[in-house]
């Protein structure tokens, strides 16, 4: 704004010079020759002595995320598990026939019962999350009930896998303002999806491809749980996304 202000003073007064007749061309020349060099060494100044400007822009940290990087080639499974041991193993066995990785989002009660199950998964690499203890409608409860079915299930896991739960997906991605309040204060990411397969309620094989797959693309979230037909599914769904360029990885390294 000063260097405006210099600018505009300059011009305004080599006008009136030469209007009003009391300066020779020559003189004229010269007052804008100095106002000239004095608006460069402005300009200089301003630039190598201003502070770096800082842009915040609000990253709503608190809300829940519903994809990932979408300038990425990664796209994150994301299975609910409350049931299906076995299948939970065979999921990963086969998503480890490509290097993939995924993310398990547990139960409380039945994380209590699989400490086997949580400690295989970590050593293959997975990422283990929480769903709720009891697959309540968290919409619901109180905020102290949110805590503790959340807080719980996070005590659970660490104890029996040794694994810190970063995430929290609300069962039926059910959730209110105390969710999110409770989630926050116990330092976990409130994560929803962005392709949902409805395999808990559609059993079929060829349905669960097309939801998976159908319009997919880099920081998608697609949401399964540990059913057979899924699990039928599955090398097909993984074949798909290969041949894409896509990798399936965790949702954590999804968001990164």
């Amino acid at each position: 704004m000063h260097i405006i202000a210099v600018v505009s003073a300059y011009i305004y007064l080599i006008r009136y010079n030469l209007y009003m007749r009391k300066f020779s061309i020559k003189k004229a020349r010269f007052i804008s020759g100095c106002f000239l060099v004095l608006a460069v060494a402005l300009v200089t100044a301003a630039y190598f002595s201003s502070e770096p400007i800082s842009v915040t822009v609000s990253s709503k940290k608190d809300e829940p995320i519903y994809f990932g990087n979408r300038s990425s080639n990664k796209v994150a499974l994301m299975f609910n598990c409350y049931e299906g041991t076995e299948i939970i193993k065979a999921i990963s066995e086969e998503l480890n026939k490509y290097g993939f990785k995924a993310t398990f989002f547990f139960g409380g009660c039945f994380a209590d019962d699989n400490a086997e199950l949580l400690i295989f998964l970590a050593e293959r690499g997975h990422e283990i999350a929480n769903h709720g203890y009891f697959h309540k409608e968290h919409s619901k409860l109180t905020y102290e009930e949110n805590l503790n079915e959340i807080k719980r299930t996070n005590e659970i896991i660490l104890a029996l896998s040794g694994v810190k739960a970063n995430l929290f997906a609300p069962p039926s991605g059910d959730f209110s303002d105390q969710t999110l309040k409770a989630c926050k204060n116990l330092g976990l990411k409130v994560i929803m999806w962005s392709k949902d397969t409805v395999d808990w309620r559609d059993k079929n094989q060829k349905t669960v491809y097309n939801r998976a797959t159908q319009g997919i693309s880099g920081g998608d979230f697609v949401l399964m749980h540990p059913k057979e037909h899924t699990l039928m599914a599955l090398p097909a769904i993984l074949e798909y996304y290969f041949n894409q360029g896509l990798t399936v990885s965790t949702v954590s390294d999804c968001m990164e």
